[in-house]
């Protein structure tokens, strides 16, 4: 088996160039094996393998650097630097990422998680390349989903003025995790249909270089050849940025991607090398649902049909079928997405209501600015962002939506511990990095009802407001509770004495096993559902400070900037002298695993919460 003589980075090298296709073949069987146990993103790996291949054997690593963008497609790479074996903890608790992570090997050069960054990192490797004098080669990886983030373009903005060697991969598959949309995808489609013109550029050179005034002739055309560009393919926008582009190229074809990767390394400059390739090649249901094997979890070989099927709604189904709903209410409705229609939830609503559903790509910048002239031209936009992305749209929530109090609903998916994608995707900031700003309001529901009314009591307020609820299914429990939502109002569930349970929104069903095993131990517990972090309850607080001993506050989110820390600096503001624990994640970044796991490392499980207020019972 040629997979098992990959034990290192370079040892690729060693195999024949007649067995490379077979070598991709075994790591494709490979990948579909191993996802089908794990759980992973299946789709862009079995794109990228022969592209992966190509750059291992036309670079030296770890001496020369690759940068994959968003890295959920580096899993061939992750096999051919000598991790094979540690694919069977892949995402697992304590086990190997499926991102690149430095911390695992000195090949994986910049951890990435998030869209649009590698242009980035990798200019400025470049120029620390250029101040220490160092002659690597520095490659940045990136697909044409990324490429509609704006993030990008301020990289190729300045990329465009090197004057030493740049490798951008641009992986265009046409797919980010859904099919991609807007002008970019537009042009590269141009670009895909124009081979006949790059061969003739190609060719037209190739014989002029062996004239003897080839060089003359060349910079002549170089001058001319715009016009002509024009009538073939419009715009041809990274040359005249002053980006080298070469391709397309078969993404599956290893030899000519070698080839093209050795000549671009030859540029002075930047150098955009374009390759085609099929999300999903090699194993059919992946190549006819894209989107469905972008990130899956556990299948069957066969069939591709998911091995433990979800029979139960989860709380992304409760937000599809209540936007559907209020778009049927209320024509002023519209919904924006950044290029996740299907993750967030908005497919049924983009088929119901086409005109009022907006995909405007990974941009989330652009997506609540669009949203906030949306509001001012008179509609009710909201934002449906998974958590982790959101916070890449910080300044245009504050700048452009809360400055000027414009009604926008921000439906924050995601939110809270999201499990085996880790760091880069734990949606545990967002109490902290909205609460912080003026005129947002935010609140988390406690089941899939909550959910349904917080939605409609949202698009009512006529303010910025959040709405964040986690991933996974919706809980059901607590249905006989159902205070109409109220802003800034808690909902008391149970009214006892001693202990106070404060709890923000998925944290009410923990807060429920905690109560009951504080029960069995013979305290009196009160359990109040926040429902908002911000505003907070203050009448709530103070009659719970009256009432109990201890006051103890429940979040899935950082300390810092959170509702336990609001809470406690309402207490001391009013004196209030109660005891207080809270609970919520410490100052730190969460790894991957799945979420009772993680759970129980950072203490916010019901046996970890049960010991810290048993301490703080006996403390004084």
């Amino acid at each position: 088996m040629l997979l098992e003589t990959i034990e290192q980075a370079n040892d690729i090298k060693k195999i024949r160039k007649e067995d490379l296709n077979a070598l991709a073949q075994e790591i494709r069987d490979f990948l579909i094996q191993t996802i089908s146990v794990t759980g992973g993103h299946l789709g862009a790996n079995l794109g990228v393998v022969e592209l992966t291949m190509a750059l291992h054997l036309a670079l030296d690593l770890p001496e020369d650097k690759i940068i994959w963008d968003v890295g959920h497609q580096s899993y061939t790479h992750k096999i051919l630097t000598g991790r094979r074996n540690e694919f069977k903890t892949l995402r697992q608790f304590h086990g190997m990422s499926g991102f690149p992570k430095r911390k695992e090997s000195p090949c994986d050069v910049f951890d990435t998680g998030h869209s649009s960054t590698s242009l980035s990192a990798g200019l400025g490797l470049v120029k620390a390349r250029e101040i220490l004098g160092g002659s690597e080669t520095i490659v940045s990886v990136i697909g044409d989903g990324s490429l509609t983030g704006g993030m990008a373009y301020e990289a190729l903005n300045n990329a465009a003025k090197l004057e030493t060697n740049y490798i951008i991969i641009l992986n265009d598959n046409n797919m980010s995790i859904s099919e991609n949309v807007g002008g970019m995808s537009k042009y590269l489609n141009s670009i895909r249909t124009a081979s006949g013109y790059l061969d003739l550029k190609k060719g037209i050179y190739n014989v002029l270089q062996d004239t003897k005034r080839g060089d003359s002739t060349i910079n002549w055309i170089r001058r001319a050849k715009s016009s002509f560009k024009q009538l073939v393919i419009p715009g041809m926008m990274f040359e005249d940025m002053g980006i080298t582009y070469l391709g397309p190229v078969d993404g599956h074809d290893i030899n000519a991607m070698v080839t093209t990767i050795l000549a671009a390394r030859r540029v002075e400059g930047a150098v955009i090398v374009h390759v085609m390739t099929e999300k999903g090649k090699g194993y059919r249901p992946a190549e006819r649902h894209p989107a469905r094997f972008h990130g899956t979890e556990p299948f069957d070989i066969e069939t591709g049909i998911p091995s433990h099927p979800r029979t139960v709604a989860n709380y992304t189904d409760i937000f599809s079928t209540v936007m559907c709903k209020l778009g049927q209410r209320d024509e002023k409705i519209v919904a924006i997405t950044a290029a996740m229609p299907d993750g967030v939830g908005l497919k049924r609503f983009h088929n119901m209501y086409p005109d009022r559903f907006f995909d405007v790509g990974i941009a989330e910048q652009h997506a609540v600015t669009f949203a906030a002239g949306l509001a001012v031209g008179g509609m009710k936009p909201i934002v449906a962002i998974y958590s982790s992305f959101l916070q890449r749209a910080y300044d245009q929530i504050l700048h452009d939506v809360c400055l000027q109090n414009l009604p926008v609903v921000f439906a924050i998916d995601r939110a809270g511990l999201v499990g085996s994608d880790g760091e880069t995707h734990q949606g545990v900031f967002d109490f902290t990095y909205l609460s912080g700003i003026p005129n947002m309001h935010i609140c988390a529901p406690k089941n899939k009802w909550e959910l349904s009314d917080m939605l409609k009591f949202a698009v009512t307020l006529g303010a910025p407001i959040a709405v964040r609820y986690p991933r996974g299914t919706a809980y059901t429990g607590l249905k006989e509770y159902r205070e109409q939502v109220r802003l800034g109002r808690a909902e008391w569930i149970y009214r006892e004495r001693e202990i106070a349970l404060f709890a923000v929104g998925s944290m009410v069903k923990t807060a429920e096993t905690v109560r009951d095993r504080l029960k069995t131990m013979g305290h009196e517990v009160s359990l109040i559902n926040a429902r908002f972090v911000k505003p907070i309850d203050e009448e709530a607080v103070v009659q719970a400070c009256k009432e109990h001993i201890l006051i103890v506050t429940l979040e899935e989110n950082i300390a810092r900037g959170g509702y336990g820390e609001k809470v406690l600096a309402y207490m001391n503001e009013k004196g209030l002298r109660n005891r207080f624990l809270s609970i919520a994640i410490k100052d730190v970044f969460v790894e991957h695993g799945k979420v009772e796991q993680l759970q129980e490392e950072i203490g916010i499980d019901p046996e970890s919460i049960v010991k810290k207020i048993g301490e703080a019972l006996e403390s004084r």
